[in-house]
């Protein structure tokens, strides 16, 4: 559902579609939920502009799918379901009753029904949820749903009614009149209920946590102005919020009108709210302005980066937000470092040809993408100056896609009068080339010292001086810095247990509900080989399914040799209750196939 924003050719090697040869300039959906069979049954309606002459063939992705039948303007067409790729799904490729020149109008039905192993559907089971009476669909229109569930949908609610076919159902009506990509299409599923947190925004979710989600995201409307002052007006109407059941793979994910966030940060205290900052910003860089294709996701996630940390300068400080640059290029170095720094998949443009973009997933398009927008900062003339750049960015390339280079060729329009600037930057090694960024930014350390000096003495504590470490060491830290203070703490050899058991005694790790501090000092804790640890590290790994989390939990336990096949075991046993995307990278991780 791209917009006619004029493009250059770009090939897309996640896609199979045929991008240049037309484009959609409208999708109705309807579709039936059966749970009992886990599937989706119904129809899409594709209505397509044509972008070239003698055009009557297109080629659509499909993953798993039954396709019924497929017309073209009411007629009949013939369609074939290529060989699967190993990543990409099936081609699925319709042969029209009728030629068409550039610039007529067709539009397309397809009768279809997902595959109860669809990776973009995830189904739970009613003990999968946290009410533990009805099941609960979410994913990456028209839904008819059971009565006693309802449906929400990346799109703003158009009202309901009772299903004419079966009393027992409800049809839930959405529209969505801004053009956007199809990756952001989601639908829900669920027993869930609503509070008000402002005067465009509802919290979602089950019953048993909506008041706890209201508290914690009662910043929103604020969120969201100051990402107006930054960025431009908020063209979606509506910005609600969806807790999802635990399962839920990551921090959060953009859907437009209803962003999907993880129950990991209900922290108590809206200690973690930060991650819905980076979602609203995903409301221009992303939904608005679009990657052409995967291999530009840093457009999406750099400038993401950029404008949330915007926002916490904007809200709190500007050493805040050099806080969370440097926690960030510590990301950076991770993915570096688990990926290699010869692998291509660590370039700020990778080239994504034959790669199942699931498996090249990490910060790098995130972190280094900022830090070479913050570089551009430096240069330019600060953080105002650049931001108004970003700013006539997305206005410029608004309800369209871009690549790379369009981004650069605008920078250089843009900055006209510093472009001896620009071009002493180093482009290739930013873009092209593999590991670190190739300039390390020079951030304040106001905020980070206080971790900086925790850590090493924790590092240098011999057995004597254990006893010089009180409960008031953490208590003057802010929550990022306590959780900085654990990212150091990984990043040196691992602690002997006599330190990480009086720091147990002195700050009480243990009960900290926050869960960005409880996965790092669980991962603390393995690495010391305390046993009592790992039965509490695998059960944060199982009972939520962040990738963030479950993946490297899963790893410090399975790397604590003697507890290997504890982990195995674990992870066999609670596979079914992970998303398949956690599951197929869990599995990756401990060295299991099939």
């Amino acid at each position: 559902m791209f917009s006619a924003l004029i493009m250059t050719p770009v090939s897309d090697p996640s896609s199979f579609s045929t991008v240049s040869k037309c484009a959609t300039k409208h999708l109705n959906l309807i579709y039936h939920v059966d749970f009992d069979k886990r599937v989706l049954k119904g129809k899409v309606a594709l209505t397509l502009e044509v972008l070239e002459d003698k055009f009557s063939s297109l080629t659509l992705d499909s993953k798993d799918l039954k396709i019924f039948k497929v017309s073209a303007n009411g007629q009949a067409a013939q369609f074939e379901v290529g060989t699967k790729h190993k990543s990409k799904g099936s081609p699925l490729e319709i042969t029209l009753p009728f030629e068409l020149s550039r610039g007529q109008h067709v539009i397309v039905e397809i009768e279809y029904e997902t595959s109860p192993s669809a990776t973009a559907l995830q189904w739970l089971t009613p003990t999968q949820t946290v009410g533990k009476k009805h099941p609960y669909l979410f994913s990456q229109c028209q839904v008819s749903v059971p009565k006693e569930l309802v449906a929400l949908m990346s799109a703003l609610h158009d009202g309901q009614v009772p299903d004419p076919s079966d009393s027992s159902r409800v049809i839930y009506r959405f529209r969505q009149p801004v053009p956007m990509p199809s990756y952001l299409i989601a639908i829900v599923v669920g027993a869930v209920e609503s509070r008000e947190i402002g005067p465009r925004s509802r919290v979602w979710s089950e019953k048993e946590n909506v008041d706890e989600a209201a508290f914690e995201f009662s910043e929103t409307e604020t969120m969201l102005k100051t990402a107006e002052s930054l960025a431009g007006p908020y063209v979606w109407g509506q910005y609600d919020l969806l807790v999802m059941p635990p399962s839920f793979p990551y921090g959060g994910m953009e859907n437009p009108c209803l962003t999907f966030v993880t129950p990991t940060v209900l922290a108590g205290d809206k200690s973690l709210a930060g991650v819905i900052a980076h979602e609203i910003s995903h409301s221009w860089t992303g939904n608005l302005v679009t990657n052409r294709n995967w291999e530009h996701f840093w457009l999406n996630e750099g400038h993401t980066v950029y404008i949330e940390r915007m926002i916490a300068r904007c809200m709190e400080s500007e050493h805040l937000r050099q806080f969370k640059g440097i926690g960030g290029w510590k990301e950076l170095q991770e993915s570096v470092n688990q990926f290699g720094a010869n692998n291509v998949l660590t370039n700020l443009v990778p080239n994504l040809h034959e790669v199942d973009t699931d498996e090249a997933f990490s910060s790098v398009p995130y972190e280094k993408g900022f830090a070479l927008l913050y570089h551009l900062e430096e240069l330019l003339g600060g953080p105002e100056v650049f931001m108004g750049f970003v700013k006539s960015y997305i206005q410029l390339f608004a309800y369209g896609t871009v690549t790379t280079e369009e981004w650069k060729n605008y920078l250089f329009t843009y900055f006209k009068d510093k472009v001896d600037i620009l071009n002493k930057v180093d482009w290739n090694a930013w873009m092209h080339t593999p590991g670190m960024a190739p300039v390390k930014p020079k951030y304040d350390t106001t905020m980070a010292d206080a971790c900086t000096a925790l850590c090493q003495r924790w590092v240098k504590a011999k057995e004597e001086d254990l006893a010089s470490f009180t409960e008031e060491d953490v208590k003057k830290l802010k929550s990022p810095q306590l959780i900085e203070f654990m990212a150091l703490l990984l990043q040196e050899e691992p602690l002997p247990l006599s330190h990480v058991k009086k720091m147990q005694e002195v700050y009480q790790l243990n009960s900290v509900k926050n869960a960005e501090v409880r996965f790092r000092w669980l991962r603390i804790c393995v690495r010391a080989h305390w046993e009592e640890a790992v039965p509490l590290a695998l059960k944060m790994a199982t009972e939520q399914g962040r990738m963030k989390f479950t993946r490297p939990l899963f790893k410090e336990v399975y790397n604590f040799s003697k507890y290997s096949d504890k982990a195995l075991n674990t992870f066999k046993e609670n596979r079914g209750a992970l998303h398949p995307v956690t599951a197929m990278l869990v599995a990756k991780d401990l060295k299991i196939n099939g």
